[in-house]
């Protein structure tokens, strides 16, 4: 098996006439936080979208090139299904589901055929916990999700995807609704989740990425600028200027 959990090679996406992702090659580690930095459509979001295969709810979007999870092609499996319970999702803003707190969290458990009440109170309290949640919910998860506040439902939809013990974990600006404090201690959880699981982290905030990153990649206008050792990309001299730049706040 290959020394990557997932390996990109020459992925282009394109809205209909507009390209999106142009010949992205990269690799990413097992067990590790990769982040992905750039400005605003720049392809962050897509390339997730691909990884997960959530691309495809979209009408004109067209996929050429590899993505290999644990040596399989995903663009090309038809377990797609399967694929997406080994990927946990978090977008920028919430979506949460129309159930109470507790139903949010044990539905993909449910879904995948668990029954049983104390296992299912073990990985609600489990998920809640790691997603800075439970100490404002324990009393109450009866209530629905939706009557949280934005920055909760959003804690709640980390949890979620946290429910079925995925083996990569995509966070799409996750910190965009919640405060500084939380958002600390949610990147702590991400730190000893990093040991068991391959964390994705989209960010546009780059001193987020240089605090959790164990690599970095770079994009702009749909191309990987660079990426590598994200001790590298953030000194002085990481050797591409446009790099140099974008992590100075240059441009962004």
């Amino acid at each position: 098996m290959s020394d990557y959990k997932i390996d990109i090679q020459d992925l282009t996406v394109s809205y209909g006439k507009n390209v999106a992702l142009e010949n992205v090659s990269i690799q990413i580690p097992r067990n590790g936080i990769f982040a992905i930095i750039g400005p605003a459509n720049s392809g962050k979001t897509t390339l997730l979208k691909c990884i997960n295969r959530t691309l495809e709810f979209i009408p004109k979007a067209s996929v050429k090139g590899t993505i290999l999870i644990d040596d399989i092609d995903v663009t090309r499996s038809r377990q797609v299904y399967d694929l997406r319970r080994r990927i946990g999702m978090v977008f920028p803003l919430p979506v949460g589901l129309p159930l109470s707190i507790y139903n949010n969290v044990a539905y993909a458990p449910r879904r995948a055929g668990l029954r049983n009440k104390k296992a299912l109170n073990e990985i609600v309290e489990r998920c809640l916990r790691q997603a800075a949640l439970w100490d404002e919910v324990k009393d109450r998860l009866d209530m629905l999700g939706t009557m949280l506040s934005g920055g909760q439902q959003q804690r709640l939809t980390i949890a979620r995807a946290l429910s079925h013990d995925p083996e990569i974990l995509c966070l799409d600006e996750f910190s965009i609704a919640i405060d500084p404090v939380t958002t600390m201690r949610i990147e702590d959880v991400l730190v000893q989740l990093k040991k068991k699981m391959t964390i994705i982290l989209v960010t546009n905030l780059v001193q987020q990425a240089r605090r959790l990153g164990d690599l970095t990649c770079f994009l702009n206008r749909g191309k990987v600028v660079q990426a590598g050792e994200t001790e590298l990309m953030f000194s002085d001299n990481p050797g591409n200027q446009l790099t140099y730049d974008y992590v100075q706040g240059v441009f962004g």
